[in-house]
């Protein structure tokens, strides 16, 4: 066969699967692979993200509000904390949200390793203080050994234990959905359905906040841009973190990667399918009611951006030593 042959062959190959090679050039760009940087670092901080040992009842870890196994959220209009204490919003995905702007709802925290302190020291979640959390570690010999090796001293601290607990959330991206397989030129990765779901999507308005690999995350908006919308959430959103009056009911846009698997939907939750979100904010958002057909073609594009799920072995958490406080899970947050 000549070369000028076998070329032929290749391109009549690509063409007739659909894959043709060539990233198309869209608001929405993949997802690509995490990169590991310190592989022990990202291992420690692994253990840490799954140890309920960080929270007052020895019952909550990271991973109970922000379940690897439902999508890195809890399916909860709120969460649940310490004492069964309602949650006053919703858990957003830890998945990509290394990609966001800012963390949480209101964006009052600056990267990941800001946000993991978070929780363990708020009453209503993880309900411990960042000196009790040191002190549990600080006394169990496997995490002292660990944090010498990835830190080059025995001492733990709260810094340590957020940015090991950050190094592993920054692993957990989702990739290779079958959208950015269509980016990246595999016209037969979609429907004609779903493609037609991704124009209305994109003519609709939907991309001037949802861009980006996240499909969202990287900025804040108003929640009622065109109508007011209806909560009996208490959460007011940015001017929380700015005091300025115009943040009120400013919002970080969410990412939309893996949305089928995050239900509820919004900072309250409201929204249990996603049928109901895009109506919603179709109206509220963008002033428009989608048809029934479009409606079911949004959504059925929203499900194509649903990457490869995070799949490593359970890691095995070290022992407690006889030093080790023990957890008192019906504790009043005052006291531990």
């Amino acid at each position: 066969m000549t070369i000028r042959t076998m070329g032929f062959c290749v391109v009549a190959f690509w063409l007739s699967t659909g894959w043709v090679g060539a990233q198309r050039a869209e608001p929405i760009q993949p997802i690509s692979p995490a990169t590991i940087d310190d592989p022990r670092m990202m291992e420690l901080g692994k253990k840490l993200y799954f140890d309920p040992r960080l929270s007052r009842s020895g019952f909550i870890s990271c991973n109970s509000c922000h379940n690897l196994s439902m999508g890195g959220s809890d399916n909860l209009k709120t969460s649940i904390g310490h004492n069964w204490q309602k949650g006053p919003i919703n858990a957003p995905t830890v998945l990509n949200s290394s990609m966001s702007v800012a963390q949480f709802w209101d964006g009052r925290a600056r990267d990941l390793r800001e946000q993991a302190g978070g929780p363990i020291a708020n009453p209503g979640e993880m309900a411990f203080t960042h000196e009790l959390a040191v002190e549990v570690i600080a006394s169990i010999p496997q995490y002292v050994q660990e944090f010498e090796t990835v830190f080059g001293t025995p001492t733990v601290d709260i810094d340590k234990i957020t940015s090991a607990i950050a190094a592993f959330e920054e692993t957990l991206v989702t990739p290779n959905s079958r959208f950015d397989k269509w980016l990246s030129g595999d016209s037969a990765a979609l429907t004609p359905t779903e493609v037609q779901g991704y124009e209305v999507f994109k003519t609709s308005g939907c991309v001037v906040c949802h861009n980006g690999p996240a499909a969202g995350g990287t900025s804040f908006r108003k929640m009622g841009v065109v109508e007011p919308y209806r909560t009996d959430n208490p959460a007011e959103g940015r001017v929380a973190v700015t005091g300025r009056d115009a943040d009120r009911f400013n919002f970080k846009v969410p990412t939309m990667r893996n949305v089928e698997l995050t239900y509820p939907y919004f900072h309250d939750g409201a929204a249990d399918t996603l049928a109901q979100a895009v109506d919603v904010m179709g109206r509220v958002q963008l002033g428009r009611r989608f048809s029934e057909d479009d409606n079911a073609k949004i959504v059925a594009f929203l499900k194509t951006l649903t990457g490869d799920q995070p799949t490593f072995p359970l890691p095995l958490l070290p022992p407690s030593s006889d030093k080790t406080p023990r957890p008192n899970p019906f504790a009043p947050t005052s006291t531990r």
